[in-house]
């Protein structure tokens, strides 16, 4: 007489007990003391902690987003001292910008407006972008503050602050915003939501692609679905966020304005606003091609309709994939500049690679985590297709470096030519690692898979059998004496929900024992932590990508120091002395004209010279004459008529030296009726 053993009961709490089986939401229990957040949860939450690492340190710490506009001049310039009130104030740009009703804003020295108020006036001409505001008339002496702030071409807002002194410089209470447009929460919240919109796309075209185009089996995976439906939520959401922050990032920098509605229209009636709104516009395409992609074409058995329909979805799709790419294309800094009409489709192509490469690079990592049943096949073609994207990259990388930095002291001495270097270097080790990923990809094969193991693995079929289906095809080892039922208990016996908990946990068992082989194989296990790394690689590179959108370029930084240099020039430590001979043919006409400016700076100097004859001593002269002129702002001849103090001595004093700059001194000088000469010489006047 054999005894049998007694029907395990659960516990009141309805906890799982000892045996390990299932609790009643099917969630089954460690298994011989394997953590559940291993494997692939492991990888993700590996790549979110480096994701969250790498955005906080270079989006945290990141100064305001400079931009591809730069100012390169004013009138009246910084710092200059004038005689009289002007009619305006223009201000000059390296590139195209967007301006509004108080772009431009001139205070005087108790901080009211000193300009009419009206919206800048465009004063540009060819090549030259300029904008002016009219000043108020009758402006008393003093120190004036010009403060601007406007829209770059490329998208990010720029801003500054200069002086200008009327007669003479004065105490100023003019307080200006310590903190640059742009930057603040606001702008970090912006930054971070672009960097999110990058890796959004990177997913959603990414993962698209790498399941038509090198593993069309991955459309039925629910792990694949998930990656690319999640990129298009991600670069939803982002987007939808950037176009409600764009008014309070372009201006006042509080969070509250992002749903001014006025603010709201005045974004879509700008460039980036409207990208901002076509990339919304095509992502409601996009969802259409993935519900295609994930329902029709995953379902179709036919050979030649499903051919059919994948050249269709490429096509479609590319299509789609290309105009999402254009929206940033169209409104950064392949916008403006030289050569913008070649720049954003190589641009657009930039995009689409990074997206193929590093996108089916992450939907590599979840097929061979999360996805078993991905063969050698796929993989290979996913190796030629990276392939081909880091040749489009190389060619569009160059380029647009040639195009953004311009010269070898720009790539050096500019951020954005740090940044390139470092993006560079992260790809070079991204290839590096890629390497051996090729190599582990070379070894792979595809091993034999057991029945039980097939279709346990498959959640459609999973889902779809039942309970005693499940349970005949499992594999007698994965089914131990804990689960079974009791000896000579029927199908009639069990109840339903007691069927579902087994059948559950036989599926689990034997998904685990497929893991086990599946780990076991050194080739897979080789590859992942190849792919895994290559990953990690690519979280990193893509904050860098971000960071050099919302840089300045390095050739548009050295061509604004180059067109500013006269303005920003050192003062001069001291009085400007110069020493000129002459020799106006006559008789006693040679000489050397002596001339001290003091204190040698813009403003108001003092001027004095002195004609020596040939013999050293003091020379009178019947006529005299000085002009000033300075050639690079087409400034002048301003003439100087010094009065005759003693022989050989003339002086002048108030003598109105505008702004700072290399300046030409011209000394015409008459010893008699019909001898006379003019001699000239350049110094730098601070």
């Amino acid at each position: 007489m054999t005894a049998t053993a007694p029907r395990p009961r659960p516990s009141r709490t309805g906890q799982p007990s000892r045996t390990g089986r299932p609790s009643p939401a099917g969630r089954p229990s460690p298994i011989r003391g394997r953590s559940p957040i291993r494997g692939p949860f492991a990888a993700v939450a590996l790549l979110a902690a480096l994701f969250s690492l790498v955005s906080g340190l270079l989006l945290a710490g990141a100064v305001p987003a400079a931009a591809h506009a730069a100012l390169t001049g004013s009138d009246p310039q910084d710092g200059a001292v004038v005689a009289t009130a002007p009619k305006e104030v223009t201000l000059t740009f390296s590139e195209a910008i967007a301006v509004g009703d108080g772009s431009i804003r001139v205070l005087d020295p108790s901080s009211k407006r000193a300009d009419t108020g009206v919206e800048p006036k465009d004063l540009s001409d060819g090549s030259t972008v300029r904008y002016g505001v009219e000043l108020l008339p009758g402006l008393p002496d003093g120190t004036y503050t010009v403060a601007w702030q406007a829209i770059s071409a490329d998208s990010h807002p720029i801003s500054g602050a200069f002086t200008f002194s009327i007669g003479a410089p004065s105490e100023t209470t003019v307080a200006l915003p310590s903190e640059e447009v742009g930057g603040g929460a606001v702008g970090t919240v912006y930054g971070i939501a672009r960097y999110i919109a990058y890796a959004g796309f990177i997913l959603l075209v990414g993962g698209a692609a790498f399941v038509l185009g090198c593993w069309p089996r991955g459309a039925t995976a629910r792990p694949m679905q998930r990656l690319v439906v999640r990129g298009w939520i991600t670069l939803t959401a982002a987007t939808l966020a950037m176009l409600l922050l764009r008014n309070p990032y372009t201006g006042s920098g509080k969070f509250a304005d992002a749903f001014d509605l006025d603010g709201l229209q005045a974004v879509l009636d700008t460039k980036p606003g409207a990208a901002l709104v076509s990339r919304l516009l095509l992502l409601g395409a996009a969802a259409l091609f993935i519900a295609v992609l994930f329902g029709t074409y995953a379902r179709r058995e036919d050979a030649v309709e499903k051919r059919d329909l994948t050249f269709g979805l490429a096509v479609g799709g590319g299509v789609v994939a290309a105009g999402i790419a254009a929206t940033w294309a169209m409104s950064e800094h392949a916008s403006t500049g030289i050569q913008a009409g070649i720049a954003m489709p190589v641009d657009v192509l930039h995009l689409l690679a990074v997206a193929a490469w590093l996108g089916g690079l992450v939907s590599l990592l979840v097929a061979l985590y999360r996805t078993p049943d991905i063969g050698s096949e796929a993989v290979r073609r996913f190796s030629r297709v990276a392939f081909g994207s880091v040749l489009v990259l190389a060619a569009t990388g160059i380029y647009q470096s040639w195009r953004q930095v311009g010269s070898w002291s720009a790539l050096t001495g500019t951020r954005y030519g740090q940044l390139l270097i470092v993006k560079v270097a992260l790809i070079a080790l991204l290839l590096a690692v890629a390497w051996f990923s090729r190599r582990w990809t070379g070894r792979l094969t595809d091993a034999p898979v057991s029945a039980g193991a097939s279709v346990a693995s498959d959640p459609s079929v999973a889902s779809e059998a039942p309970a005693s289906s499940v349970a005949s095809k499992a594999p007698a080892s994965s089914v131990t004496s804990e689960d079974a039922a009791e000896p000579g208990e029927t199908a009639d016996d069990v109840a339903p929900e007691r069927a579902a908990q087994l059948a559950r946990q036989r599926a689990a068992l034997t998904a685990t024992k497929k893991k086990r082989i599946r780990d076991a194989d050194t080739e897979r296990s080789g590859l992942r932590r190849s792919v895994l790394a290559e990953a990690a690689i690519a979280v990193v590179l893509l904050a860098v990508t971000t960071l050099l959108t919302s840089t300045e370029p390095g050739r548009t930084e050295e061509e604004a120091k180059g067109a500013s240099a006269a303005a920003t020039a050192p003062a001069a430590s001291g009085p400007v002395n110069l020493s000129m001979p002459f020799d106006t043919g006559g008789q006693n006409g040679k000489g050397t004209v002596r001339i001290d400016i003091d204190p040698g700076r813009s403003g108001a100097n003092e001027l004095h010279v002195w004609i020596d004859g040939s013999d050293g001593k003091p020379m009178d002269v019947p006529e005299l004459k000085v002009a000033l002129t300075l050639e690079a702002q087409e400034i002048g001849p301003l003439p100087v008529a010094p009065d005759r103090l003693a022989e050989g001595h003339w002086s002048a004093s108030n003598v109105q030296i505008p702004i700072a700059g290399e300046w030409k001194v011209d000394v015409t000088v008459r010893t008699s009726d019909i001898d006379q000469v003019t001699t000239d010489k350049t110094v730098k006047i601070g």
